[in-house]
């Protein structure tokens, strides 16, 4: 077994698996160092993909009217689903010739890593080139007891043995937003917190009030503009006292406020690798850290935190090691993908944003209850909403709510890249879309805005 590489990736997840695979296909000597015993990372093992297959099956249960169905059983769906991810992951590195450690890693100098694994003795592996994809955990406040089983991050959460009653959501992100509608879904009372005035304010505020609407519809119980001032663990349930003096209580606590990298015992202090507050690495624009040689990329170096998007920096990062350089950089018009029920996916501007900048814009709207594809699945709720120039008609941004609004977005996103004059709003006005097709929604659209624009 080879003790010496050009490149060690530590982390197997998406931003791993891109900086491994275009190094080794680019004849470099390649290894990955993971902590979790299967390859995948945190992302196919507690997060994207478990959390994604819940929600799918949350949905299936909805559309054929069943009853719902306890949160481990759901979780047996998950189980498969994450097992055929790393059955095609490791396929990858086997044929592509890299080796795999599974432990721990943590540097013992700027050139060698000390991987240790429970019930294995410690080995020393060294390279030239070394790339962090450790990805980004849940944070965890010290004065909540995490070690309590009423109380769970996003992580733990997967372990939950039985459906409880009732459970309370604290922070209304992403992560905490997926969460409500999953157990919304189980029949599960649900309780979210938000520290903010509205859920997810990033998006446009239409969409943003959309979803708060569809939750509540669903019994989701929404409390804004809330913080908590202490939590107060029983045998029976839990208990949020909020600076309001409000009290909340239900079975069980979900934490999902705020994630922080993934940078513990990596040894990256002794290094002096600069990280910021919430222990992301700090790199330059090619994703080196401050030692040249040692690059970082996906959640562990913070924003866009995109499972899409770590694959890619990690692509670049392996790039930049191989020929010194890399002109390739993110795309500038990256999608949201919020798999709610129903789903949301963005890209480009939201109303607000356009608002302030003074910038002269139009809306067109599609709703998919008046779309005859959306009428024959069953998935009347929801709408795309395109955002455009009023004088020179160019897409600034497209907005989606609904069912298979991710994929919807792909074609919006499209258009927003293509170059200036190209970009327009009668594409989609003089494209022939398939019928009956979700993306119909954008010639429907598109025509809702045009004749908005005419009218004045």
């Amino acid at each position: 077994m080879e003790k010496r590489f050009d490149v060690i990736v530590i982390g197997s997840g998406p931003g791993g698996e891109g900086a491994a695979m275009k190094a080794a296909k680019e004849g470099k000597r390649v290894a990955i160092v993971d902590d979790f015993n299967e390859v995948g990372g945190r992302c196919t093992h507690l997060s994207t993909i478990p959390s994604k297959a819940l929600l799918h099956s949350v949905r299936q249960l909805a559309q054929q009217k069943k009853e719902p169905r306890s949160f481990p059983e759901l979780l047996k769906n998950a189980a498969t689903v994450i097992e055929r991810q790393v059955k095609l992951r490791r396929g990858f590195y086997d044929r592509n010739g890299i080796q795999i450690f599974n432990g721990f890693g943590t540097f013992t100098g700027p050139n060698s890593l000390l991987v240790r694994s429970l019930g294995f003795p410690d080995k020393t592996v060294e390279a030239d080139h070394f790339v962090i994809a450790t990805g980004a955990k849940p944070y965890r406040p010290k004065d909540i007891d995490f070690s309590h089983p009423r109380v769970h991050d996003s992580d733990t959460i997967l372990s939950l043995e039985q459906s409880p009653r009732s459970i309370t959501i604290y922070g209304a992100g992403v992560i905490g937003c997926e969460y409500a509608s999953i157990f919304r879904g189980t029949g599960i009372k649900v309780n979210l917190i938000n520290s903010r005035d509205r859920l997810l304010s990033f998006l446009d505020e239409e969409i943003s009030g959309a979803l708060s609407y569809h939750l509540r519809e669903h019994g989701v119980k929404i409390l804004h503009n809330e913080e908590y001032e202490k939590v107060e663990c029983c045998d029976d349930d839990v208990t949020v006292h909020l600076k309001s003096n409000k009290r909340v209580h239900s079975r069980v606590l979900l934490w999902v406020q705020g994630r922080t990298g993934n940078t513990e015992k990596l040894g990256l202090d002794d290094l002096g690798i600069n990280l910021d507050a919430r222990g992301s690495i700090q790199v330059n624009e090619f994703y080196q850290s401050s030692l040249p040689h040692i690059y970082a990329v996906g959640d562990v170096v913070g924003y866009p935190s995109l499972a899409s998007a770590a694959y890619d920096q990690g692509r670049f990062a392996a790039s930049h090691i191989v020929f010194g350089q890399c002109e390739d950089k993110l795309v500038k018009h990256i999608p949201t993908g919020i798999y709610t029920i129903p789903e949301i996916s963005s890209v480009g501007a939201t109303e607000q944003e356009l608002t302030a900048e003074k910038v002269p814009y139009e809306v067109g709207q599609a709703f998919f209850r008046h779309l005859a594809r959306a009428q024959i699945i069953g998935e009347m709720t929801g709408m795309l909403k395109i955002i455009f120039h009023r004088e020179t008609l160019e897409v600034l941004g497209v907005h989606c709510f609904g069912a298979n609004a991710t994929e919807i977005i792909h074609i919006g996103q499209a258009i927003l890249s293509m170059n200036h004059g190209q970009n327009n709003l009668m594409y989609f006005i003089n494209t022939t879309f398939n019928y009956p097709t979700m993306a119909e929604a954008y010639r429907v659209a598109a025509l809702n805005g045009i004749n908005r624009v005419k009218r004045q």
